[in-house]
This record gives structure tokens, sequence and C-alpha cells, in this order.
């Protein structure tokens, strides 16, 4: 992986926003370089990615989970009040 010298940060939101692609490799080079820098950086998103990346790959496995209706809205909603705690 090249990560540029001069390199644009990127904040912990962003990284969420696109953190699916990211795993799914359907970035621009550039884009990747940021998120994976910052993951390398930042223990809180790093701890998400891996927790997301788990959980994708339990659902691959054909053994569905159904999770609480509005648990995406509330995880998403947990994640924003955190990440402003932590600014």
């Amino acid at each position: 992986m090249h990560i540029p010298t001069r390199f644009v940060e990127i904040d912990c939101q962003q990284v969420w926003k696109e953190l699916t692609n990211y795993m799914e490799g359907d970035l621009a080079p550039e884009m990747r370089d940021r998120i994976t820098h910052h993951l390398q950086e930042c223990r809180h998103c790093s701890a998400i990615y891996d927790g997301t990346r788990n959980i994708v790959q339990l659902l691959g496995d054909n053994q569905s989970i159904e999770l609480p209706k509005g648990f995406s809205k509330r995880l998403f909603d947990r994640l924003i009040v955190q990440s402003r705690e932590q600014g």
C-alpha cells in the first residue's frame, strides 16, 4: 500500500460512511489509502471496522441474525455521540 507523504486527514464520520465501500474494495485508491491510514491511527474506528467485518463474515455463513427494529439507527446515533465526545 502506498500512502502519500502529504496525507489529507479523514475524520471518523467520513470513515463510517465509507466503511462498507472500503470492505468491498469499491473506493478510489486515494480514499482507500486515507481510510487505511485513519484505521491505523484510530483505535475507535479500527474496533468498529473489526466488528463490522466480523458481522459481515458471520452473515456470509448463511446464518442470518435478525436485528431488532431501529437497531441500525440507534447504533449510528451512538457512534455520532461517541465521536463528538472524543473530539
